[in-house]
């Protein structure tokens, strides 16, 4: 299986503190891979590497056979790299459907002058969008909802429609940075179903989460980091059994 994106030695410092060392690991194509690790382990900081959110000081990223350092985060969602965030970044006065829609505004192609004289093109463009917006939010669960101030959606309501966004750029890989954050035992069982509803669409997924259960239930492969370097890789059971991930997560007992 050929890898989407590749991550090599990749390093990142902020002043004094070295929050990424020299880390590499892939993401096949049509793959459902974790990226886990302690509090402070660099999860989030090689996901805004990835994203463009933060630019690596050494090393190299490639999507789809392109560069990604330096390059705008405009420019990387249009190539196909979606994300969701660890901290919900709705538009929280807009509706369900219209944060959906502003998902979508990467892949309209009518200009200012389009918009303003409503032209046929620019008509069919929106109704278009509109319907992409509404499929999406049905297929993560919220279709009820779609009219709904975001706001006023539950907190694991408002994790399926950042999902929801993200889908509606046209992904090809998914990035999800703690999906199940703040999420009940019933709502986590329905976003380990979600999970494999996009893998099952053709898009791969790499995903950061605290919740071993919901890591070990939805991914193929997992990549641990400890203190900003990568200390484990391999496929959950692997993982789940190696003695420096238990020590990095559980510490040691002093004889």
């Amino acid at each position: 299986m050929s890898a989407l994106l590749e991550v090599r030695d990749v390093t990142k410092r902020f002043g004094g503190l070295t929050a990424v060392n020299d880390v590499s690991f892939d993401v096949p194509q049509g793959s459902i891979v974790g990226l886990i690790g302690p509090n402070g382990a660099g999860k989030t900081t090689t996901f805004n590497l990835i994203t463009g959110n933060y630019r690596a000081d050494h090393g190299s990223v490639t999507f789809a056979g392109h560069a990604l350092v330096g390059m705008k985060t405009h420019r990387i969602v249009k190539l196909g790299v979606a994300r969701t965030f660890q901290n919900i970044r709705l538009f929280q006065q807009l509706t369900a459907v219209e944060n959906v829609l502003s998902g979508r505004h990467c892949r309209t192609r009518a200009g200012v002058l389009g918009a303003m004289v409503r032209l046929p093109g620019h008509v069919r463009e929106e109704r278009a969008a509109l319907q992409r917006a509404l499929d999406e939010i049905e297929f993560v669960g919220l279709r009820e909802r779609a009219m709904d101030l975001a706001k006023n959606l539950s907190y694991g309501d408002q994790r399926r429609l950042e999902i929801a966004r993200a889908l509606a750029t046209d992904p090809k890989l998914v990035i999800l940075d703690e999906p199940a954050g703040g999420m009940n035992e019933q709502e986590t069982d329905q976003l380990v179903e979600l999970i494999a509803r996009i893998k099952a669409r053709g898009i791969t997924i790499l995903l950061i989460e605290h919740d071993m259960s919901l890591v070990m239930r939805a991914c193929e492969h997992v990549v641990v980091l400890e203190y900003g370097e990568k200390i484990a890789e391999g496929s959950p059971e692997a993982i789940q059994a190696d003695p420096r991930v238990v020590e990095a997560y559980l510490g040691t007992e002093e004889v």
